[in-house]
């Protein structure tokens, strides 16, 4: 493949993106009903534990909806003549359905028949080697150390090293989204946040390039994810008629980390400029932070009780949310905001002024802080 093909002339394909997103988002909102169905024939059902929040049985293996919508949307993308490209360069939209496939069918049978814990693990990991077999690892990782300047330096990872690194997010990730699934469209909305973020910053990657090809792929992935989130979301909102289950944010957990490690994993910044070299990173530690955040918190807490990571309790932060005093729908939309500031606030970083963008994150994560500590000031 020569230079000539890597480069396709300037001009955002922003509308064919969206209607791959909205095209996924309705068939994910059509299938969630007939997917209802079948989990309450299946008994795939959600019994109330004493750990949970419902207080009624609710089915769940959502996933299933979410990813014939992701399969929809990739289809349709690969008929429209822009954005096959993403499947002509590369293999990543074909790792998305297959990984997609086998870690949401893994997730099909722990909503109904409760996995345990290290068969998970097995199978996530199988998942994330699916993706680094067909090429969508880590190439390129941004360190602040060593270079000529205070830039830092960019190390070349080889196969095995871009493998592992691949593969570590990955697990990261599944496992940090199936933690934050704990309120009724908590997981939904913080995907559909991230996805968005995501997918802004690989078409102004896209845009930079003058249509480098390489950055089709992680749009698209990321244009189908939020199209999935959103066509569930209205099932899945308080009260939520359905849960996705494990087969859903076992998914968007996958997805998020293909669609970072395509965007940012083979990025290479032509400056010495700090933030140009870390603008990569930054968005990926984004959107990654709520549900990794909430991951290490929950590892720690468990490990220093003697007990498994994978053992769950009331202790995520939307359990500690409530606690002080938010309703359900409230805690949700505070992690939400949390969310939005973060991620969006980074892929700002990537297009305007960052000390303008700087403070306007700061004052972003300050509303957030006062507004979620509120019930507790006023109890005091």
């Amino acid at each position: 493949m020569d230079l000539a093909q890597n480069f396709q002339p300037a001009g955002l394909p922003i509308r064919e993106y969206l209607l791959v997103g909205l095209t996924t988002a309705v068939l994910t909102f059509l299938g969630t009903g007939l997917v209802r169905r079948l989990a309450i024939r299946w008994g795939a059902v959600a019994h109330p534990r004493q750990r949970d929040v419902h207080t009624v049985p609710i089915p769940r293996m959502g996933g299933l909806a979410m990813y014939v919508g992701v399969c929809g949307g990739m289809l349709l993308a690969h008929q429209l003549p822009v954005l096959r490209r993403a499947f002509d360069y590369s293999l990543d939209p074909v790792a998305i359905l297959l990984g997609g496939g086998l870690i949401m069918v893994i997730g099909m049978l722990d909503d109904r028949y409760e996995l345990d814990s290290l068969t998970k693990f097995a199978g996530q990991t199988t998942c994330a080697g699916i993706l680094v077999l067909l090429g969508l690892q880590w190439i390129i990782l941004w360190v602040p150390w060593g270079g000529d300047g205070p830039g830092g330096s960019l190390l070349i990872l080889d196969q095995n090293q871009g493998a592992l690194l691949t593969v570590f997010l990955v697990v990261t990730m599944v496992n940090a989204m199936n933690f934050v699934d704990g309120l009724d469209g908590l997981a939904s909305g913080v995907g559909l946040i991230s996805a968005v973020a995501t997918c802004a910053f690989s078409l102004h990657l896209l845009d930079e390039s003058g249509g480098d090809v390489t950055y089709y792929p992680p749009a698209l992935i990321a244009a189908t994810l939020a199209g999935a989130c959103l066509g569930f979301l209205p099932h899945n909102f308080q009260p939520a008629k359905i849960f996705m289950g494990d087969s859903g944010s076992m998914l968007i957990g996958l997805m998020m980390a293909a669609a970072s490690t395509s965007a940012s994993g083979k990025v290479q910044p032509d400056g010495a400029e700090t933030i140009a070299l870390l603008s990569p990173l930054l968005v990926v530690a984004a959107v990654l932070f709520v549900p990794v955040l909430d991951l290490l918190m929950a590892v720690v807490r468990r490990t220093r009780k003697g007990l498994s990571p994978f053992h769950a309790d009331k202790m995520h932060l939307h359990h500690r949310l409530l606690e002080i005093g938010h309703s359900q729908r409230r805690a949700v939309l505070l992690i939400y905001l949390w969310a939005s500031v973060l991620a969006f606030g980074t892929v700002a970083l990537s297009l305007f002024d960052a000390f303008a963008v700087g403070w306007g994150i700061g004052i972003g994560l300050l509303i957030a802080l006062v507004v979620s500590v509120v019930p507790r000031l006023r109890a005091r």
